[in-house]
């Protein structure tokens, strides 16, 4: 399925903004948890700092994935958008449908490239 640049674009500033607001959503998860034992038991704080651990976790690759996002809008500017960054070859299009963002063809992600 073809896009023209402006669905492409809209679809790529519509997902960079969801994953702004699940990082700002997550905010407080990611907060420093505290270590008085007399609100919270052991194993509680245990639980809260694994909760903690995860949901940084994912605002790194959120971040990670808004990265990739601008990259692709700069491909997208430059012309260089739906070409591999490693080969140059075409990245196929029903890569590009599942991954607006991606920047590899199968093969280069591959290691086949």
């Amino acid at each position: 399925m073809s896009h023209s640049d402006d669905q492409i674009r809209a679809r790529l500033l519509a997902r960079k903004a969801e994953l702004a607001a699940s990082i700002l959503q997550s905010k407080d998860a990611r907060s420093t948890v505290e270590l008085d034992q007399t609100r919270n038991g052991r194993l509680t704080r245990m639980d809260a700092m694994q909760q903690q651990a995860m949901e940084e976790a994912t605002a790194r690759r959120r971040i990670g994935e808004q990265r990739a996002i601008d990259a692709a809008l700069i491909r997208l500017d430059d012309g260089d958008y739906g070409y591999c960054s490693l080969c140059g070859d075409d990245i196929a299009p029903a890569r590009l449908d599942h991954d607006p963002a991606v920047a590899t063809c199968l093969n280069c992600a591959a290691g086949k490239g």
